[in-house]
C-alpha cells in the first residue's frame, strides 16, 4: 500500500497525486513510468512519472480521468493508498547536453515532459517549451514550464489563450525563421506526434516521441504495448517509452489504441452509475 500524501486538482478530471514510494523515489528517472492498481478489484495501468523526491520518498504523478481506473484513483484524497504501485519501469529519456532541446506537448502530455524538461535545462540544454491544448481551460502546467524554459510559446485551438492554432503551427515557424534546433521530444495525442514528426522530417532534427499506448503488466510478458518501429516490432514498456518519432508507425498504433474503446466507455458508465446509486 502506498499512501497519498498531496492531491491537487490541475483542471477538468485532471489531477496531481504526490504518493509515498521511497525505493521507487531513489531509483526513477525521467521518462520512466509506474503500474499502479487501485484496489483488489483493479486493472493496473501504467502512468509516467512527473517527478520525484528521494529525500522525501515520494513521487508524483498527473493523469487525466479518461476511463473507470483514473476514475477511482481521482476520487482518492490525501491519507488514502493505492494498493499497487510498481516501478520505475522502462528506459530513462536519454539525457545529455544537445544543445538546443524543443519540447512540444500537447494536453496532459504536458505532464509526461514536465520532469524531462527540467532535466534538460540542468544539462545545460538551451530549452524551447511548445505547449498547446483545446482551449485555456485544458492548459496544464503553464507557470511550472514557463519557469524552466528559455523560451515558452502557447497556442490554443480556439484561441483563447496564447497562439490561435495548433502547436505544429507553432513548431514550423519556429524551424522556418531559421533557428537551429538540435533535438526535439514531443508528448501528447498521437494526432499531434505524428504530425510533429512530419513537421521535423524535412528539417532533418532529430525527434523522439514518448508513446503511452495500451499496457498490462509493464514488464514487455503481455505484448499489449507493442508498437512498430522501423518496421521492427517493440516492446514500448522495456524498449521504451521514447523512440525516434520519424520511424514510429503512428496510424497502426492509432488502430490499436481504438480496440478497447467501447469496453472502456462501458466498464467507466458501470462505474459511475454504481457511484451515482450511492449518492
Amino acid at each position: 500500500m502506498n499512501k497519498i500524501v498531496a492531491k491537487e486538482i490541475l483542471g477538468e478530471k485532471i489531477k496531481k497525486l504526490v504518493i509515498e514510494a521511497p525505493l521507487i523515489a531513489h531509483k526513477a528517472l525521467p521518462g520512466q513510468f509506474v503500474m499502479v492498481r487501485v484496489d483488489e478489484a483493479g486493472e493496473r495501468i501504467p502512468l509516467t512519472l512527473a517527478g520525484a523526491d528521494p529525500v522525501k520518498g515520494t513521487v508524483t504523478i498527473i493523469f487525466q480521468e479518461v476511463g473507470t481506473t483514473t476514475a477511482k484513483l481521482g476520487a482518492l484524497n490525501e491519507g488514502d493508498s493505492v494498493l499497487n504501485f510498481a516501478g520505475p519501469l522502462g528506459r530513462p529519456v536519454e539525457m545529455e547536453n544537445f544543445g538546443h532541446v524543443c519540447i512540444v506537448a500537447g494536453g496532459v502530455g504536458a505532464a509526461f515532459v514536465f520532469w524531462m524538461a527540467q532535466a534538460y535545462k540542468e544539462k545545460g540544454n538551451r530549452l524551447t517549451v511548445i505547449l498547446g491544448a483545446r482551449n485555456k481551460e485544458l492548459i496544464i502546467l503553464e507557470k511550472e514550464l514557463r519557469a524552466v524554459a528559455d523560451v515558452f510559446l502557447l497556442s490554443t485551438d480556439d484561441g483563447t489563450a496564447g497562439t490561435k492554432g495548433f502547436v505544429t503551427d507553432v513548431l514550423t515557424g519556429l524551424l522556418k525563421s531559421g533557428e537551429r534546433v538540435d533535438y526535439v521530444l514531443t508528448a501528447g495525442p498521437l494526432p499531434m506526434m505524428k504530425r510533429v514528426a512530419g513537421v521535423t522530417q524535412p528539417f532533418k532534427v532529430r525527434t523522439v516521441a514518448s508513446l503511452n499506448p495500451v499496457m498490462v503488466d509493464g514488464t514487455g510478458m503481455c505484448g499489449g504495448c507493442r508498437v512498430t518501429i522501423g518496421g521492427s516490432v517493440k516492446f514500448a514498456c522495456v524498449d521504451g517509452t521514447d523512440f525516434d518519432a520519424h520511424q514510429v508507425d503512428f496510424d497502426e498504433l492509432m488502430r490499436r489504441t481504438t480496440l478497447f474503446k467501447e469496453k472502456e466507455t462501458e466498464s467507466l458508465q458501470r462505474h459511475v452509475c454504481k457511484l451515482q446509486g450511492t449518492a
